[in-house]
């Protein structure tokens, strides 16, 4: 009987701790987003030296009209890249990997709660 316990509270706790993954924090990546403004902002319209991020989980790359984005970018969007979330995770991780020879200049950010809530935090600027 107390093996037939012992059993059920390990699944219980495996099965809780599975469970416990935090869902991403918009709020948190508005914190993480700080790390993007001297290059970047969140504002509809408003280009810096990288292009604005408003609306960008779901858009097309280099869709900003106006904003010169590199050859690089350029080829890549034409081969169909869009912002999805897992898209933006493997840029915002590792841009060189995802555009190699892209302009932006940003090692990444290697930590994936992080990342996570960053994009929460750019879904909810559109």
């Amino acid at each position: 009987m107390k093996k037939h316990i012992l059993g059920a509270a390990l699944i219980a706790g495996i099965a809780m701790g599975a469970g416990a993954a935090q869902a991403a924090d918009a709020a948190a990546g508005k914190d993480v987003f700080k790390q993007c403004m001297a290059c970047h902002t969140a504002e509809q319209g408003k280009n810096k030296v990288g292009p604005s991020l408003f609306g960008v989980v779901g858009r097309p790359a280099a869709s900003i009209d106006g904003f010169k984005y590199s050859k690089p970018m350029q080829e890549k969007a034409a081969g169909g890249l869009a912002w999805t979330a897992d898209n933006l995770k493997a840029y915002i991780t590792a841009p060189k990997e995802v555009v190699p020879g892209g302009t932006m200049a940003f090692a990444g950010i290697k930590d994936a709660a992080k990342v996570d809530d960053l994009i929460a935090f750019l879904a909810e600027q559109k």
